[in-house]
């Protein structure tokens, strides 16, 4: 087997090129076997095999840089660098990451996960050795989708007159997370069609091959001639209005092109932008029929491509049925995403009402102004954005739509513990981000009837904006408090006999509610658990833990996290010992750490335990090795109420 002799891009240099294609297969057949296994980014894994092969052919990593934008397409290159025996841990606890990172290897210049980053990220680098005399080269891979954020083009509009030893390689598999959509998407394909230019092409290759001993300055000549050449058969032409040297369409799947022309390009003393097609999906027919289905996948079944289905409903899931369920009745309601109409539960949606629905492409930015736009035209724009991405349009939405406090309603989808994809996509910085902007509500949720609870009160009884955030998690068994109408500012007390009446049945006496059961039995005052919709499920299996030792609990699901009704918080609590804080975000600058502060403030007696994501990240590992790890599971949530709880003598 070729791939297990892989240790260094040195081993790849020395591969036959009749061995190639065999590399190439063995690196799809343990992608597809591990993803199966672990779950993780397929499809755009396999369609760039050959480009991963053929820059680690032609350049020397780690003397000179490839950066990998989102870098969700790094398996074949950490295949190739050393991590073929540990790739089997990808995405688990203390494994390998599904992205780069600079922890794992000297080939990883920089930690991925975000879209768009990778030219600014290359730019700088080239900057900083360009001054310390360094002429390596540095190289660019970066999706079609990914040129659907700004920030590529701010990146590009710079670095065209600046990085000599830059290459940028436009991936253009015509897809990003969901298809492509958008003027970027229709440009490339334009560009990849031009047929006369690309039959002139190979003509002038093939001549320029069969000349002996080419001489340096006669490619760069020949180069030269086929770029002003190009200039016109295809009369504009964006990379090189920005400066740079233009190549391609490309057969992303054909090793040696690649390899000839990335070695003619190093040659080439000034910018230049690769133009490669590629198929998504490639050699795995089920990821080639659906590539968003298998972009970021769970655990799989390899030889039929059949995706691990749970029976119960996902909060993702519920958003879907409601927001189409409330568009049917209502006209003016639109929805908006950031290239994540599936992630998000929005392709139904798409689907249903085409004339409602935006996809912006890879531009959180652009979708909270967009959707600004919408709300000042008499619409009702629900923008759903996972919360890890969300971070990126922080000022859009407090200049656009918070300052002009513009009814605007952001579906915060993966809050909180995200499993596998480690630290780049954990949705625990939204509410310290966003908790001090004004005008701004933000409600979490903590069911499926609760949301849409939540989401119909935000689009019809507030005129604001409002965001509501919800785990990557399936909804938990419904009990009547959810369906509770909201009050602004206040929560759901919910007792222990609402969600455990089989646990404190058995406890009663002549059918004794538990609750005298308890103050008769002088076990505990109680404790109060206060959480967050996400961290429900944790905090009712701690409840019920607890109750079992003889430790009375209640739980306070919060609703609101802005505006908050602080005096109806601190009489709850008052009848309470301790009071538990539990929240699925960061400590410093949180909701739990303001709830102790409250406490403190109008109850002194009352102890109190803060339960929140410490100052650091959050790395690979399923959602309970995430809590557990943060402090945060369910053992640990009883274990802190139990700490508070006074015990008889």
């Amino acid at each position: 087997m070729l791939l297990q002799a892989i240790h260094s891009p040195d081993d790849v240099k020395l591969l036959q090129e009749r061995e190639l294609p065999v590399l190439a297969e063995e690196i799809r057949k343990k992608i597809i076997e591990v993803v199966g296994q672990n779950g993780g980014h397929l499809a755009s894994n396999l369609g760039v095999v050959e480009l991963t092969i053929a820059l680690h052919r032609v350049f020397h990593s780690p003397q000179d840089a490839i950066i990998w934008d989102v870098s969700h397409q790094c398996y074949p290159h950490k295949l190739l660098t050393g991590r073929y025996s540990s790739f089997g841990t990808i995405r688990i606890k203390d494994g390998l990451s599904g992205f780069t990172r600079i922890s794992e290897s000297t080939h990883d210049y920089f930690d991925g996960g975000h879209a768009s980053s990778s030219i600014s990220s290359a730019l700088g680098l080239i900057a900083a050795w360009r001054l310390e005399g360094r002429k390596d080269k540095v190289v660019a891979v970066i999706g079609d989708g990914a040129l659907t954020g700004g920030m590529a083009y701010e990146a590009l509009s710079h670095a065209g007159q600046l990085a000599k030893n830059l290459i940028v390689i436009v991936n253009d598999n015509q897809m990003s997370i969901s298809r492509n959509t958008g003027a970027i998407s229709r440009y490339l394909s334009r560009l990849s069609m031009t047929a006369s230019y690309q039959r002139l092409r190979y003509k002038i290759d093939r001549l320029v091959d069969g000349i002996p001993y080419i001489h340096h300055h006669l490619g760069k000549f020949i180069f030269r001639f086929k770029r002003g050449l190009k200039g016109l058969l295809l009369t504009n032409n964006l990379f090189v209005d920005l400066g740079f040297e233009y190549v391609g369409p490309l057969n992303g799947h054909n090793i040696q092109e690649l390899e000839k022309m990335f070695r003619r390009v190093k040659n080439i003393d000034r910018p230049v932008v690769i133009h490669v097609v590629t198929k998504k999906g490639k050699g795995y027919s089920p990821a080639e029929d659906d590539p968003s289905k298998f972009h970021g996948v769970g655990p799989f079944n390899t030889s039929d491509g059949v995706v691990e289905k749970f029976d119960t409903l996902s909060f993702t899931e519920e958003f879907s049925r409601v927001i189409v369920k409330l568009a049917q009745q209502d006209n003016r309601i639109a929805a908006i995403t950031a290239a994540m109409s599936k992630g998000t539960g929005l392709d139904s949606f798409s689907r249903k009402f085409k004339d409602r629905f935006f996809d912006v492409g890879i531009a959180e930015e652009h979708a909270v102004t967009f959707a600004g736009g919408l709300a000042a035209g008499g619409l009702l724009p629900v923008v759903a954005i996972y919360s890890t991405f969300i971070q990126r349009s922080v000022d859009q939405i407090i200049e656009d739509i918070a300052l002009q406090n513009r009814h605007v309603v952001f579906a915060f989808d993966r809050a909180g513990a995200v499993p596998a994809d480690g630290e780049t996509h954990q949705g625990i910085f939204d509410i310290a981000l966003l908790r001090p902007v004004p005008n701004l509500t933000i409600m979490t949720v903590s069911s499926a009837k609760d949301l849409e609870i939540c989401l119909t009160w935000a689009l019809y009884e507030t005129s604001g904006p409002v965001a509501i955030r919800w785990p990557k998690l399936s909804c938990p068994s419904e009990i009547d408090v959810f369906s509770k109408p909201v009050q602004s500012g206040r929560g759901l007390l919910i007792r222990c006999e609402d969600f455990a009446p089989s646990l404190t049945s058995h406890l009663e006496e002549e059918r004794e509610k538990p609750r005298r059961f308890f103050k008769k039995k002088n076990l505990s005052k109680g404790i109060l658990l206060v959480c967050t919709g996400s961290m429900y499920s944790e905090t009712r299996t701690a409840c019920r833990s607890l109750l079992m030792k003889g430790i009375y609990c209640d739980i306070y699901a919060l609703r609101f996290l802005k505006p908050f009704d602080e005096s109806y918080f601190v009489s709850i609590c008052e009848q309470y010992e301790g009071v538990v804080l539990i929240e699925d975000g960061v400590h410093f600058g949180g909701m739990a750490e303001y709830l102790e502060q409250v406490i403190h403030s109008n109850c002194t007696s009352i102890a109190t335990r803060v339960m929140a994501f410490p100052d650091s990240f959050v790395a690979n590992g399923s959602r309970d090795d995430i809590l557990q790890e943060a402090g945060l599971s369910a053992e640990d949530i009883a274990s802190a109420a139990q700490s508070l709880a006074k015990r008889p003598s």
